[in-house]
């Protein structure tokens, strides 16, 4: 019994043994299972993180490059100054994009009486091109202007060309010697129109081509813009009108601006002012107009936002009192 005691006893401490160092290897085994497990998804963490960091370089530096094309493509653009609010939408058509386009007045700005500042003569001076409309509407900028092509400045003449006898006499003391108000007239404004693009041209020349499309494209619209307003706009309206009345077509404005207008669609023109706003409305000019309007029995004037409203309210003022 005794050694069949002592035979068990060893049995189960070999079994122990055994078991203990089943038990050691396996840990073994397993942490280093668990260190290549924990190696390899460090090592893929560090692959992901690297290719997401190149991806994102890569995209920034795409964005950098795009932002980087377009302000080369804005630097690159030919600097354009427009002295009027009409110029400057001139210039926009014809040059569509391919041109840094300013314009020295905003809307409301009398032309006539525009006294240019420190500033509009440095961005006069910095432009590529320089877009007046002459024929002194641009009254207080004459000395500017004349320094400006002593230096060789692009300057582009709107007026430039125009046949004398498209042209309006100014009759005005100082003033002259033609009307200058030449965007009130379709034909003269085509050859405006003609004139910037040949002014854009020579400041880019590698732009030619879409000028041109751009040029043909508004004289087409100006074209149709005649047509229709002649043919069916004054046609319809002349047709409702009395026959006694059809041939009497009159646009009361404060200042005599819109005779261009008048001569090409038929009109006459009665105003407070004469062409340029430097001269100024007397009581016996607001007598004699409101005069006429009571007469003719015209109903409504013609309100401009570059000119005071003053002497056209004096004018409603004096219709009402002779209960018109």
């Amino acid at each position: 019994k005794i050694k069949e005691n002592s035979e068990k006893s060893l049995v189960i401490e070999e079994q122990k043994e055994i078991r203990e160092k089943f038990l050691k290897d396996y840990s073994q085994e397993n942490n280093v299972k668990f260190n290549w497990r924990k190696k390899i998804i460090l090592l893929l963490a560090l692959v992901l993180s690297v290719g997401v960091l190149g991806a994102c370089t890569k995209k920034d530096d795409s964005k950098n490059k795009e932002g980087e094309k377009k302000t080369e493509q804005k630097t690159s653009k030919k600097k354009v100054v427009a002295t009027s609010t009409m110029l400057t939408d001139l210039v926009k058509q014809i040059g569509g994009d391919n041109f840094e386009v300013e314009g020295m007045m905003k809307a409301g700005v009398d032309p006539h009486l525009y006294k240019p500042t420190a500033g509009d003569v440095e961005k006069l001076e910095k432009a590529d091109v320089v877009v007046v409309n002459g024929l002194h509407l641009e009254g207080q900028m004459g000395e500017i202007l004349q320094g400006l092509e002593k230096q060789n400045k692009n300057v582009v003449t709107a007026a430039k060309n125009i046949p004398s006898d498209r042209l309006l006499p100014w009759d005005e003391e100082g003033a002259g010697p033609n009307d200058p108000h030449i965007w009130f007239s379709v034909k003269n404004w085509k050859i405006a129109a003609k004139n910037v693009a040949e002014g854009l041209k020579k400041a880019d020349s590698s732009k030619a081509e879409e000028i041109d499309k751009n040029l043909a494209k508004y004289e087409k619209e100006l074209d149709e813009l005649s047509f229709n307003f002649y043919n069916k706009e004054l046609q319809g309206q002349q047709e409702q009108r009395p026959m006694n009345k059809r041939a009497l077509s009159v646009i009361v404005t404060a200042h005599d601006a819109f005779n261009y207008f008048a001569k090409e669609f038929g009109f006459k023109v009665e105003a407070i002012q004469g062409i340029s706003t430097e001269s100024e409305a007397s009581a016996a000019d607001i007598k004699k107009l409101s005069d006429f309007l009571v007469k003719t029995k015209i109903k409504a004037v013609f309100v401009e936002s570059s000119v005071p409203k003053k002497t056209i309210e004096s004018l409603v003022e004096s219709c009402k009192a002779k209960g018109h």
